[in-house]
This record gives structure tokens, sequence and C-alpha cells, in this order.
């Protein structure tokens, strides 16, 4: 079997054990709130990114945690955290913060019993791979945390999708938004 074969089954063997309901619940979430807040390390950190682009996109007002233009959340706010382990500090410290301010926290991660998910309202769990390697977790064939980023990716893709839906959101309306200065 080729490499790109195995990755592509042992991305379809996490995300069938995906809720697609959870999916949809984020995207009304998403929809109801008035800013999205979005938090992660590392590759985690870059699919918070890839999400948040493509919230712009479908013209939710969103923000990436720690960047220079990042307002205070309030509690009409979502925070959507990811975190494959559910253990990474400042993502958990961010999460925690929110809580405490009354804001939506939206989590998806691997371990449903986490410290990350202590602070969640919303859980979606993704039972990929992770650094760790833990027994439970799906096996896979790639490095690190791969299996859980791919799939986190696909997630964050699935709930936009959901969004533009609930919103009538069609691609010309997208594409509107997307940067025209490249």
């Amino acid at each position: 079997m080729s490499k790109l074969t195995a990755i592509q089954q042992e991305i379809q063997i996490v995300l069938a054990q995906v809720d697609e309901n959870l999916l949809l619940d984020a995207a009304d979430l998403v929809k109801r709130k008035k800013r999205i807040f979005v938090v992660g390390e590392g590759r985690s950190g870059l699919m918070a990114k890839s999400f948040a682009m493509r919230l712009m996109h479908l013209g939710a007002t969103v923000y990436v945690v720690g960047e220079t233009i990042t307002p205070s959340i309030s509690n009409e706010d979502l925070l959507v955290a990811i975190s494959g382990s559910g253990k990474t500090k400042s993502v958990i410290w961010t999460a925690e913060t929110a809580n405490k301010l009354g804001c939506s926290v939206l989590v998806l991660t691997t371990d449903p019993s986490s410290p990350l998910v202590e602070e969640a309202t919303n859980t979606i769990c993704i039972p990929a791979s992770t650094k760790y390697r833990k027994a439970t977790e799906t096996k896979t064939i790639q490095p690190l945390g791969s299996l859980f980023d791919q799939c986190a990716h696909i997630v964050f893709d699935t709930i936009c999708l959901n969004f533009a839906e609930l919103n009538e959101i069609g691609f010309t309306q997208a594409f509107k938004r997307h940067s025209n200065m490249e």
C-alpha cells in the first residue's frame, strides 16, 4: 500500500468516528455569536488560523488570539480552542480566561478527559493520534500529531460548509471576501 493510500485510510477511520451532529451544532454556535476567536499552538494553531480565514471569507467576524489586532473578548463571543492532547498550557489558560468572562468555548481535541475539555461549553472529540501515542489512540504511520491536524482541518472545513449553508453564502459571496492583493 502506498503512503498516500495509508494516510487517506487513517483519515477515514478517524473521521468516521466524529459525530457530524456536533459539527452542525458548532456551525450554529458560530452563527449565533457576535465574534469568533481562535487559539491553538504549533500545527494545531495553523489549523485554527485556517479556520479563521475561511470563516472570514464566509462573513464572520473572527480573530486569532495573540495577533496584534485582536480585541478583548466578551460574553457575546465564542472562543474556539484546539489542542490535540488537550494539555497545551497557553490554550488552556486562554480557555479558562474566556470561560471566566462568560464566553462560550468550543474545544477540538483527541482526549475527552483532558484539562482543556474542563473549560469547554462544547467539545468535538477527534480520536486521532497525538505526539504522545497513547494506546487508545488511532494508530498512524505519520509523525507526531499529523493525523489529528489533518482531521481537524477537515472538521473545521465541514463546520464552515455548514455555516455557509445556514447563512446561504455561496462561492461568489465568499470569493468577494477573498484577498485581492495577491
